[in-house]
């Protein structure tokens, strides 16, 4: 069922986000591809000074495109570059729990054409990481640069969409791994200097958001899809989690850069 748009919030109110791209004959939300993003179109770039400056925390290993075996010819248009990734949006994709990891590349290619057929041009997720742990290329260019996904709509640009394959409501266990992997991916992509446990203000650029187009919305580094559209994504039990992600996000920048510094982190290791 489609959402009434709520009446205009003001922007020092915050708000937080998630999605849900629906793979087994479940109801769609309305397509995130941001059709009226800055950046929608433009020729495919890398941003040098992303390029140019290290990560916040090592590259965690992800499995490519390739090695899922995604249809490329199925892409519709390329990627557009995006600039430093400020906010993370954590989402799920409302498949059937349990599955065998084995499993997982045949889903995701049942996801990357159920997305194309929505007109959101490719995988809208930029990463989908499995209940085993395990870490996937989800739109082409992710892996090298960042690219705008199609999985917030009126926030795609500056952000960054994770994706936990499954779906996770209310009183469903969210695997640890898969809690650490949201982390991993988050701490190697968030722009340098931005606090996983802080805050970040983007620009609407569709007033089918939560946001009139044009308005300031400030939301947590590490937000859920529903603070940034109506939906319920990424379910009330992983919504419940994103605290966990975000100092465990921390956690790991804040090892990566000790090290870089020669010196030893103080911060205890764990959840």
């Amino acid at each position: 069922m489609r959402h009434r748009k709520p009446k205009r919030r003001r922007p020092s109110r915050l708000v937080y986000a998630a999605l849900l791209p629906l793979a087994f004959a479940m109801s769609w939300e309305e397509p995130v591809r941001d059709a009226l993003s800055p950046t929608a179109h433009r020729p495919r770039h890398r941003e040098p000074a992303e390029g140019q400056a290290p990560p916040g925390a090592p590259r965690p290993g992800i499995v490519p495109r390739n090695a899922w075996h995604a249809d490329e010819s199925l892409v519709r248009e390329p990627a557009s570059s995006t600039e430093n990734v400020q906010v993370v949006f954590v989402h799920h994709t409302s498949q059937p729990n349990g599955y065998d990891c084995r499993a997982v590349p045949r889903m995701l290619r049942q996801l990357e054409e159920e997305h194309v057929e929505r007109g959101w041009d490719d995988l809208g997720y930029n990463f989908v990481v499995d209940r085993c742990g395990k870490i996937y290329e989800g739109r082409s260019g992710a892996l090298g640069r960042s690219v705008e996904g199609a999985h917030t709509k009126g926030f795609n640009a500056r952000s960054l969409g994770i994706a936990a394959m499954g779906t996770f409501d209310e009183g469903v266990e969210v695997p640890p791994a898969m809690l650490d992997s949201i982390a991993a991916v988050a701490a190697w992509k968030l722009r340098r200097g931005v606090d996983p446990r802080g805050t970040a203000q983007l620009v609407s650029s569709s007033g089918e958001s939560r946001f009139d187009k044009g308005d300031r919305a400030r939301f947590q580094v590490i937000s859920g899809h529903r603070d940034a559209y109506e939906t319920s994504c990424p379910g009330g039990a992983l919504y419940g989690k994103l605290g966990q992600i975000r100092e465990a996000t921390a956690r790991l920048r804040e090892r990566a850069d000790a090290g870089r510094q020669g010196r030893p982190s103080t911060k205890p290791e764990g959840r």
